[in-house]
């Protein structure tokens, strides 16, 4: 190993471990904000490539861990550092992927097979449609208990409990 790997490690384990504690010192009460954006962490976004690489650290130099294979995926940010974002999928698996490679645009991921599609945010309303288990579907207005979702030309209300990507105090207009 050369002097010059050596530094690339100790200066990613050194950037690693600033990401995981910034924030620590905030004051109670208010959600943590993300020192590159100052946007809310943790946060859900989607994936905007069909593929995307999950390194281990925040940069090139850092070895490639897995690929994101679905476009559209949701994902949820847990840290910031540059042009990265440490994200994790529903099963909790995840790294860092590059800003470019997500969209602000809000997807979730179905959890209830045969999931179904309301009218209106009542479970007594007619069903409009039915979504198996793991379609990404498009999200729109959340209450507390019900989102609007789309997939596959077919638009309706979900329990909120059923999906993945939002989270279950989030109200969204």
């Amino acid at each position: 190993m050369t002097f010059q790997d050596s530094m690339r490690r100790l200066c990613g384990a050194v950037c690693l471990a600033f990401v995981m504690t910034a924030g620590a010192g905030m004051a109670q009460g208010g959600p943590e904000r993300g020192a590159v954006t100052n946007l809310p962490i943790p946060r859900y976004v989607s994936m905007k490539a069909n593929e995307g690489n999950v390194r281990r650290g925040p940069s090139l130099t850092h070895r490639i861990d897995w690929v994101f294979k679905r476009r559209d995926m949701p994902v949820q940010i847990t840290a910031e550092h540059g042009h990265w974002r440490r994200v994790q999928d529903r099963d909790g698996a995840g790294g860092w992927v590059h800003y470019a490679l997500l969209s602000g645009v809000r997807t979730v991921l179905v959890e209830k097979d045969m999931l179904a599609v309301h009218a209106r945010p009542d479970p007594g309303s007619p069903i409009k449609a039915a979504f198996e288990l793991g379609v990404v579907a498009r999200l729109g207005t959340c209450g507390p208990d019900w989102c609007q979702i789309s997939a596959g030309g077919y638009r309706g209300w979900a329990a909120k409990e059923d999906l993945w990507g939002v989270a279950p105090d989030e109200i969204r207009d």
